[in-house]
């Protein structure tokens, strides 16, 4: 039986690199302030906030294994164009500040171990190390790669919240007894919604899954397991940060530069030993994102291409004994790649290029904390439009047949709805000083 399950879990990858992907420098910085703001008391919000976004994921990974297509293909597919357009235009304007924020994030985290670079370059050295790696790797290999990034950071981050963290009885009252704090607590609930589990990078999965050659009703139950466990890590992710900045009593800072008066507070509880591992924590935390970010986010500039390019009835995902587009090299004994390949390639590294390039002239600029709040506020928008179409795609029995939603699932996917969509509406009200 142990070997068995130990076999299961092998099998399992699409959703860590979903998890990793997902857990940014937003998540840094949303989980700190509230930490520090209000020490454990909404620790039960990170587990509200990963629930819902399991809720979506699922959605969209069940479509998929129901019809063949990924979410982002359904959406030129089945839906009016002007739907496809708008997002194409919106995916634009995200990727640069997907780009920035992420570029930014590894700059600091690079500078804050060796500071006798600067962040614009270490900045520079990140994003141009990840398309490389992302370029150059299969998918079996980058999986490889993720899931020893992911024991680093987790080894880290988790290890300062046990040294850390306040008392455990504390703890457990956060996580099972839900209260709002009467100063700005719904607003810090909300800033957890948006701020954990990351946004488009949720659609990605389907693109994981279909390197894993996951297809067809008969994985629905390997597919829910993975994404349970990925969820559980990223809420536990989400806890161990707030417990370590509670525990530590940090001041608020601007931006991503929180992590680093954090890891100088844990210094004085835990010794130099204390500030490096946080500080090594959280590298691994930005460049895992980086990583996930820079493999996901091009195949979906490849799809909406694709579709386009095939029409809305030519267009199919590829086959198991098919290269998926981010797969560089030639198998020995298998076909050359076909024209429409050759074309999916190029879009996919030439939308890498537009993520790990133009971007970085934001870094140069003395306030680059403004990219992060414009890609948070940008975020915002795709949780209530994924879970508004998923709503719409996933009734249609005569497309989903047995895998269509059920009530659970529909009374789900409304509470994602509404709960995402009141956040995108406080993110505009934010931002535009209201």
């Amino acid at each position: 039986m142990a070997a068995a399950l130990r076999d299961r879990l092998r099998s399992l990858g699409p959703g860590l690199v979903l998890a990793a992907a997902g857990i940014g420098a937003g998540d840094v910085v949303v989980a700190s302030v509230t930490g520090i703001k209000f020490g454990t008391t909404l620790l039960w919000a990170v587990v509200f906030t990963v629930a819902l976004k399991f809720v979506v994921t699922e959605a969209l990974a069940r479509w998929q294994l129901a019809t063949g297509e990924t979410i982002v293909r359904a959406w030129v597919t089945r839906l009016p164009r002007w739907v496809a357009v708008l997002f194409a235009v919106y995916l634009l304007f995200w990727t640069f500040l997907v780009g920035a924020s992420l570029s930014s994030a590894c700059g600091l985290a690079g500078a804050s171990i060796y500071p006798r670079l600067p962040t614009p370059i270490w900045g520079a050295l990140h994003a141009v190390v990840a398309a490389l790696l992302v370029g150059l790797n299969r998918y079996e290999r980058f999986q490889r790669m993720m899931k020893g990034l992911v024991a680093l950071m987790a080894l880290c981050v988790l290890g300062c919240a046990v040294v850390a963290a306040p008392p455990l009885a504390e703890v457990l009252r956060g996580l099972f007894i839900p209260r709002m704090p009467a100063a700005g607590g719904g607003r810090a609930v909300l800033a957890l919604l948006g701020g954990i589990g990351g946004s488009l990078t949720v659609v990605c999965y389907g693109y994981w899954m279909r390197a894993a050659a996951w297809r067809g009703a008969e994985k629905l139950a390997t597919m829910r397991l993975d994404l349970r466990l990925a969820y559980a890590f990223t809420g536990l992710f989400g806890i161990a940060l707030i417990a370590i900045a509670a525990g530590v009593e940090a001041q608020g800072t601007g931006g991503a530069r929180l992590a680093l008066e954090i890891a100088a507070r844990l210094e004085s509880v835990a010794g130099p030993a204390g500030r490096w591992v946080f500080l090594v924590g959280f590298w691994g935390t930005v460049f895992t994102a980086m990583l996930g970010v820079w493999h996901g986010v091009p195949q979906i500039y490849v799809d909406l291409a694709g579709a386009w390019r095939r029409g809305a009835n030519g267009g199919r995902v590829p086959g198991p004994g098919e290269r998926p587009a981010d797969a560089p090299e030639q198998v020995e004994g298998t076909p050359p790649p076909s024209r429409d390949q050759r074309r999916d390639r190029g879009v996919y590294l030439a939308a890498l290029g537009f993520l790990a390039g133009p971007p970085l002239a934001l870094l140069w600029f003395r306030q680059p904390v403004a990219v992060v709040v414009a890609f948070s506020v940008t975020g915002a928008f795709v949780m209530p439009f994924l879970a508004g179409t998923l709503l719409y795609l996933n009734n249609r029995r005569d497309w989903m047949g047995l895998l269509a939603n059920r009530w659970p699932g529909n009374t789900a996917l409304v509470v994602c709805l509404i709960v995402f969509g009141a956040v995108c509406v406080v993110e505009i009200w934010s931002a535009l000083g209201a």
